[in-house]
C-alpha cells in the first residue's frame, strides 16, 4: 500500500507567460495570492463565463489541499469595462441601466446578487474569497494613475489620459502580443492615441455617461483595466502569486495589468504565473449576445437540470481545453454525476472508517497535474464502481474528491423522483406510460411523456429505471 499523499507534494500549473508547466512556489511560505477577474455586472453570467470560476475554484481548493491559505479576490467591475476590450464602443453599465430604465447602481447591485447566488449553486468556495467593487476604489484607482504619471508612464489627449506602452518594452510579453501584427496602418483610426497599444487609464465624461468622478484630469470615469490593478494591489500586495481569467483577456486586458501594474509599483513580476481557461462554443460558435445563444444558469435550472451537471460537464475536459456545450452533453454529464452520487451513496453506507488507499494517491497526483480534472473523474467512477475494493478504502477517495472537486460527493443532493412521490394524477399516468412501453406502443409512450412534460417534469428512460424530474 502506498503512503497517505503528502499535502507538501508540488503542484504544477501551465504558466501562460512562460507557456510551461512550472512547480507552484508562493511569495510568502504558506500563503497562495489569487486574484481572479470577475464579472461585469450589466446582466446574468453566461455559462461562458461561470467555466473561469469553477476553473478557479478547483485551482483554490487544490492549493488548500497542499496546505496553502489562499487569499483570494473576485473584482466586481460595475464601471467603466466597454463593449469591447479596447477603447472603444459603449459602456456596459450605461447599456444595461437604458435596456432595465434605471440607474447603474440598481444593475450593479441586482447582477451582484445574481452572480453570487449563481457560482453558490455551482459549489464555488466562497468563504476565503473577496469581492471589491471598482467603484468602491475609485480613490486607489486614481492614485495609481498619477504614480504612473510621475514616473512618466502616462500622456493627455482631448477625452483622457493614456498609458504609453513605448515607455515599457515588455509591453506584449504574455501571449507573445509584442511581436503580433497588431500595428497602426492606414485602416486603424488610432485618434490622438500615439500607438495602437497604448490603453485608457482615465476617460473624460462624455454628455450620457451615467456614472462619473472628480479627478486631477477633469470629471471621467477609469480605464477598465486600471481598476483591476488597484484592487489586486490594495487587497493582495504589489506582487500576486497566481492571476487567472479567460483566454480572451490575454491580449489586453492583462497585458494592460502587468504594464501599469509593474510600472507604478516598480514591482516584478506583477503575478508569478498567469491562468487561462478555453472557450465554450455551442455549435462551432463562441458564446455571444448577438448570436443568442447566452444561456445562462437559470436556463439550465429551468430545463430541469441540477446546477452541478454543469460543473461537472465543465470539469470533464481540462480547463485549457476548448468545450462545446449541447443540452445533450448536458443531459449526458448529469447522468454520470448521478452515477457517481448514487455509488458514493452506497460505499457510505458500507463504510466504516476508510483508510488511505492507493487510488487517493493516484487522484492527488491528477489534480495537482496542472489541474487535470477530467482524469480525477475518470479514476474516481471506475474506482467506485470495482467492488473488489472494500468501501471504506473507496469511501476515503469520495471524501478527497469532493475536497478538490466541489461535486457534493459526500452529501448528495436527491435530484429525482420516484413514481410514488409524484402527484397522483401523474402516478396513474406514469403507469400507463410504463405499460405502453411493455407493450412497445412507443407512439403512446411519446405522447404521455409530452403529458408529464407540459405539467413540468422531465422523464427519462435508463437502464436502472424511469425517473422524474420536477423542471
Amino acid at each position: 500500500m502506498w503512503p497517505f499523499p503528502s499535502k507538501t507534494e508540488p503542484v504544477t500549473l501551465t504558466n501562460t507567460l512562460t507557456g510551461k508547466k512550472e512547480v507552484f512556489t508562493s511569495g510568502k511560505p504558506g500563503v497562495a495570492t489569487l486574484y481572479s477577474c470577475g464579472p461585469t455586472v450589466y446582466g446574468p453570467a453566461h455559462i461562458g463565463n461561470l467555466r473561469a470560476y469553477v476553473f478557479s475554484d478547483v485551482l483554490a481548493r487544490t492549493l488548500k489541499e497542499a496546505n496553502y491559505r489562499v487569499h483570494r479576490v473576485i473584482n466586481i467591475t460595475d464601471v467603466g469595462h466597454l463593449v469591447g476590450d479596447g477603447d472603444q464602443g459603449e459602456d456596459k453599465m450605461n447599456v444595461g441601466a437604458a435596456r432595465d430604465n434605471t440607474t447603474p447602481k440598481d444593475i450593479a447591485d441586482r447582477y451582484t446578487k445574481l452572480f453570487k447566488e449563481d457560482i453558490r449553486k455551482l459549489e464555488i468556495d466562497v468563504r476565503d474569497i473577496q469581492f471589491p467593487r471598482a467603484t468602491s476604489y475609485i480613490g486607489q484607482q486614481i492614485a495609481l494613475i498619477r504614480k504612473l504619471e510621475e514616473r512618466g508612464f502616462t500622456y493627455q489627449t482631448h477625452d483622457g489620459v493614456y498609458f504609453a506602452t513605448e515607455k515599457f518594452p515588455e509591453y506584449g510579453v504574455l501571449g507573445n502580443v509584442r511581436n503580433s501584427n497588431m500595428r497602426a496602418g492606414a485602416r486603424i483610426e488610432l485618434g490622438d492615441k500615439r500607438s495602437l497599444h497604448d490603453f485608457a487609464l482615465w476617460r473624460l465624461a462624455k454628455p450620457n455617461d451615467l456614472q462619473q468622478w472628480d479627478s486631477p484630469w477633469g470629471s471621467g470615469n477609469p480605464g477598465w483595466s486600471i481598476e483591476c490593478s488597484a484592487m489586486a494591489t490594495t487587497l493582495l500586495g504589489p506582487q500576486l502569486d497566481i492571476h487567472t481569467g479567460g483566454e480572451d483577456h490575454i491580449q489586453i486586458h492583462h497585458n494592460n495589468e502587468i504594464a501599469q501594474s509593474e510600472c507604478a509599483t516598480g514591482k516584478t513580476p506583477f503575478a508569478r504565473i498567469w491562468m487561462h481557461n478555453a472557450f465554450i462554443s455551442i455549435k462551432g460558435e463562441k458564446i455571444s449576445k448577438s448570436l443568442g445563444n447566452t444561456f445562462t444558469l437559470a436556463d439550465v435550472e429551468a430545463r430541469g437540470f441540477h446546477p452541478l451537471a454543469l460543473r461537472y460537464l465543465f470539469l470533464q475536459a481540462h480547463y485549457r481545453t476548448p468545450l462545446s456545450f449541447s443540452w445533450e452533453s448536458l443531459k449526458a454529464a448529469e447522468q454520470a454525476l448521478e452515477n457517481v452520487w448514487r455509488l458514493a451513496r452506497a460505499v457510505r453506507t458500507d463504510a466504516k472508517g476508510g483508510a488511505p488507499y492507493v487510488y487517493t494517491e493516484k487522484l492527488y497526483e491528477r489534480v495537482r497535474d496542472d489541474l487535470d480534472t477530467a482524469g480525477a473523474l475518470a479514476l474516481l467512477f471506475t474506482t467506485l464502481a470495482d467492488e473488489s475494493i472494500p468501501a471504506p478504502k473507496r469511501w476515503n477517495l469520495v471524501e478527497v474528491a469532493d475536497a478538490h472537486l466541489g461535486l457534493s460527493l459526500v452529501n448528495p443532493p436527491k435530484t429525482s423522483l420516484t413514481l410514488a412521490e409524484l402527484p397522483e394524477e401523474l402516478q396513474v399516468t406514469a403507469r400507463e406510460r410504463e405499460q405502453a412501453r411493455e407493450d412497445r406502443d412507443f407512439g403512446k409512450s411519446d405522447e404521455l411523456r409530452i403529458h408529464f412534460e407540459n405539467r413540468g417534469y422531465r422523464v427519462e428512460d435508463r437502464v436502472d429505471g424511469t425517473t422524474y424530474k420536477k423542471s
